[in-house]
């Protein structure tokens, strides 16, 4: 699933491109991904609506129109083509947006997985999951006692699975998650109430380090990740743990392990993020 840095890099390659632009007409082939309103009323309100801002909200794509706001969320396999290429698989392709210029937009979904919503502007409200994310960290305002403050209300949660959770920090995701608690010296399996002020503090300090690296990357292409013009992410060649199990820890050199937590694949150093023994 496309994280903070990929959908970042995704936004910042749409505003580029389609600020300024007004949607000629809409062509929804799988009438699912349409979430708000019907398919036949989002095909019908769409055109006319310029691209004033191009947005980002954790994972979420915002798209602010003249009077409206497009929401796309990529889920798993979700990718935004900026016209057809050889590299855009046509039978993937579920929905098609023509410019008044004629330049195209197309969202292409393997899994389907993906979802969009089309609201009036300040309705964010409107949309399930949205409104109830928890801060952005890449924010100023995200600090070491916000984060904090956040973990805490899941003190009985493992560390792991609480930072996946988006109403705690918006816009992490299994690769991310993975190499931040690498460089935090902290076992995915730890359950949060047992996590000190200087734990915290090197958390959010190693979550801010993947991020800005990762987005200073371009993302990471690790499955079927693109930007929207066909090229990958780099960020994959500075990965610690995140799909090297097996391999020589780049650290001490013992071998990264792939353990699941909380139903998620996860990828550790046992010797460098070593388990607290309970006591």
């Amino acid at each position: 699933m496309p994280e903070l840095p990929e959908v970042e890099t995704l936004r910042q390659a749409l505003a580029s491109a389609i600020c300024g632009k007004t949607f000629a007409h809409a062509e929804v082939r799988y009438p699912p991904l349409i979430r708000q309103p019907t398919a036949m009323e989002f095909v019908k309100w769409l055109p006319g609506q310029q691209v004033e801002e191009v947005a980002r909200r954790g994972k979420y794509l915002l798209l602010h129109l003249t009077s409206l706001t497009l929401i796309i969320h990529l889920r798993m396999e979700g990718k935004l083509w900026l016209g057809w290429t050889d590299r855009v698989q046509e039978k993937h392709v579920h929905a098609v947006f023509t410019f008044s210029d004629g330049s195209l937009l197309l969202y292409q979904d393997v899994r389907k997985f993906g979802t969009m919503d089309l609201v009036p502007r300040g309705r964010l409200d409107l949309v399930p999951g949205l409104y109830s994310l928890g801060p952005e960290p890449l924010d100023p305002h995200f600090t070491p006692a916000v984060l904090a403050e956040q973990l805490y209300k899941h003190a009985r949660s493992m560390i792991k699975p609480a930072l996946l959770n988006q109403q705690v920090v918006a816009g992490l995701g299994n690769i991310y998650t993975d190499e931040a608690l690498f460089l935090a010296k902290i076992h995915p399996e730890r359950r949060v109430e047992t996590l000190r002020p200087l734990h915290i503090r090197a958390l959010h300090g190693a979550i801010l380090d993947v991020l800005q690296r990762g987005l200073e990357a371009g993302g990471a292409s690790v499955r079927s990740y693109r930007h929207s013009n066909g090229e990958e992410g780099a960020f994959q060649r500075q990965l610690y743990v995140y799909a090297r199990q097996g391999l020589p820890c780049k650290r001490c050199q013992r071998p990264i392990r792939r353990i699941v937590v909380a139903g998620r694949g996860t990828h550790l150093c046992p010797h460098c993020q070593r388990q607290r023994k309970k006591v």
